[in-house]
This record gives structure tokens, sequence and C-alpha cells, in this order.
């Protein structure tokens, strides 16, 4: 808080978690002030665990606001004009998001629900925030889902998907996650990496992918897949690896750095080109690898190194690759550059790409034909070999 009188900054909150998020688009609120602006109402974030507190401006005293277990992300947190109600978009692992209300008399009331919520909670799987050792011995962070469906019983370890997000600076947060519910689904375990560079954890651990774009990412999902092969949750001969954007990227790379270790990977418009990346991607983004990777020309060697498409000759695990032909962040050509090298080294592949689809799939019939595909290559390249 600043004091207009003195022209001095206050911190009120000392725990280790982070308050606020980084604005990649407007309107994203983290905090809302009561009504007679004694009082603070925030969402904090630890472990990528979110949770509800209050705080007196004055005293500094800080107090939990006690919501349902099934609700572990949180978002837009409005407080109403006469202070007595906080509206929410919650949700939770086994729990759909919701918008919601909470006041100390009525408790927790929900007003709208993005689904229908026909299956029980216990038809979803449950996730797990983890930390491993990298292989620098630095602490690394993620969500892990255990196979779950209540009509089916696995026999051994389960094949293991290991999920990067894009950003690369962004988060996976403890949301409903569709994605992950589907495979755990049908018997895969789902490690959400987040890993060096991702936010959600501290300034330092954010930092820490300035430079390292294409080292840490890559390193710390072979190693969370290593952790929880270490810990027997998981087939060391069945790991996949998946992504899209950012985390095609990583995926591309950990294919070229890493060859045979992971039995097949899935990317979904990744960046195989830095340098062209860098030339056609949109305006927002058009200064984001200079902090990543430095600033060209001076630092063209490193983009070379980091550029999957010059390293493609290391890929010979099998990979499926989905690209939207309208893509203006990661245009359709990053894709086709890396289909022609697998397509003249006889690489098993499959090419998909959506007319009409940009950077993420919107349109039914595309996301219904990305999960078919994804499952039917799995079963042939990973399950039935």
């Amino acid at each position: 808080v600043y004091d207009l009188e003195l022209k001095t900054h206050r911190q009120l909150t000392t725990e280790a978690g982070d308050h606020g998020l980084p604005a990649w688009v407007q309107g994203l609120r983290t905090y809302s002030f009561s009504p007679d602006g004694k009082d603070i109402f925030f969402i904090r974030n630890q472990l990528g665990v979110n949770s509800l507190w209050k705080i007196s401006i004055a005293s500094e005293k800080c107090e939990p606001i006690s919501l349902p277990e099934n609700y572990t992300e949180l978002k837009q947190i409005t407080v109403s004009g006469k202070g007595d109600q906080i509206a929410l978009l919650a949700s939770g692992a086994r729990t759909p998001q919701r918008v919601i209300t909470y006041s100390q008399k009525a408790g927790v009331r929900v007003l709208a629900r993005s689904r229908d919520e026909a299956l029980a909670p216990s038809s979803y799987s449950s996730l797990q925030p983890i930390t491993w050792q990298g292989m620098d011995g630095q602490s690394v962070h993620g969500l892990f889902y255990e196979p779950q469906n209540p009509m089916f019983q696995g026999i051994g370890n389960p094949p293991l998907i290991v999920n990067i997000h894009g950003g690369p600076t962004s988060q996976r947060g403890a949301a409903f996650n569709i994605q992950a519910q589907f495979f755990t689904s049908r018997g895969y375990a789902y490690l959400e990496v987040n890993y060096r560079g991702s936010t959600g954890y501290g300034r330092a651990y954010w930092d820490a992918l300035k430079g390292n774009w294409g080292i840490y990412d890559v390193q710390d999902a072979v190693s969370g897949a290593k952790h929880l092969v270490e810990k027997g949750k998981v087939d060391k001969d069945r790991l996949v690896i998946m992504g899209g954007s950012a985390g095609g990227f990583t995926v591309l790379k950990a294919l070229e750095d890493f060859p045979g270790f992971f039995k097949a990977g899935v990317c979904l418009y990744g960046v195989a080109n830095q340098f062209t990346l860098v030339a056609d991607t949109h305006k927002f983004e058009s200064h984001y690898s200079d902090t990543l990777l430095g600033v060209l020309p001076e630092a063209s060697e490193v983009y070379y190194d980091r550029s999957p498409i010059f390293h493609a000759d290391k890929i010979q695990d099998p990979i499926v690759v989905f690209q939207g032909e309208d893509d203006k962040v990661v245009p359709r050509s990053q894709s086709d550059e890396i289909v022609s090298s697998l397509q003249k080294r006889g690489v098993p592949h499959e090419y998909h790409l959506y007319p009409g689809e940009g950077h993420g799939f919107r349109k039914t019939e595309t996301i219904s034909h990305f999960y078919q595909t994804v499952e039917k290559f799995l079963k042939q390249y990973v399950i039935y070999t």
C-alpha cells in the first residue's frame, strides 16, 4: 500500500506465495478492496494451488477464508458494494469452473456452471502438486494426475504424458483440466510441468528462463519424467511428451536432445525456427525472445542452437504434428519445415493441418479430431509396441 501523505510504500504480505498475475491480457485481478477501504480480499498462489485470504490494511492481520476443498483455482475476485459478498470464478481438479459467491453468513453459493457436471467427481482424477530436483539439483514444480476411471482397473505402471505449457513463461494451475482428464480416464498418468521460467513460483523462478529457453524447459520435462519413474508411479518405457506453441518447441527440442527417452511426441503449432518466429510473430510478442534468448544479431548463434529446424535430423522418435492453417503467432511454415525433414528421413509421423484454425483450436470438429487422432497415434506407437 502507498501512503499519499508520507509518500512511502508498505508491504502487507510476508508469506511465500504469488499474489499477482503477469499482464498477458487486460482486466486480470487477484485482489479487491472492501467498500470501506479497510481490508483487502485476495487470492494467493502456492505451488499452483489457490486460496482466498483477507488482510487488514491497518493491522496487517491476515486470515484465510475457508472454501470447499474442491476449489483450488480462483479467478477474477470481486467484492460487492455492500461488502457482504465476494464473487469468484472457481474450479478444481474434479470440479469444472463455476461462478460462485461467498459470504460469512451464507457460505458458498453456486450461481452458474460452465458444464452440465453430469459425471460424478469420482470419475475424475485428482491432482497432486509435486516438486523434484532438476538435472542441476535445483527445485522444479509441477502437477501430477494419476489414472482414474471407476469402470476400469489398470495393470502395472501406467504410461505417462508429460505436458508442457505454452508461454513459455506461463503456468498450469490447479484448475479443472479437461485434457488431463481425457487421458487419465484412458489409463495414462499425466504431468503438467511448470518448468523453471513459469510464473506462480516467485520472481527468481520466473527469471530463471532468461537466456535459458530451450534448456531448462527441456531438462525439467525429462527430470520430471525420471522422478516419477524412480518413484514407481509410471512405466519408463512408455513416456510421451506433448505441448503446444512454446510447449511444442520444448517437445521438438526434447526429442532432439534426448532421443529415445520419450516413446513419442505430440506437437501442436510448435516453434521450430527462432529466427522466423521473431520476424513473423505478432506485435505483442515481437520482443519476447530478446530476454529469453538474446538480442539479434548478437545472439544469432544462440538462436541457431535453439531452433529445432536446424537440428531436426536428430529426431528419430515417432511424432504427430498439429497446425492451424491461419496461425499468426506461430505460422504454418514452422510446422511445414519440421514435417519436411521427417518425411525425407522416413521418421514415423503424422501431420494434421486445420483450415480456418489459428493459434489454439476453436472448432468442435477440430478438437474432436485432435483427441481421436492422438489417442489412436499413442495406441500405435506407445501402447501396442
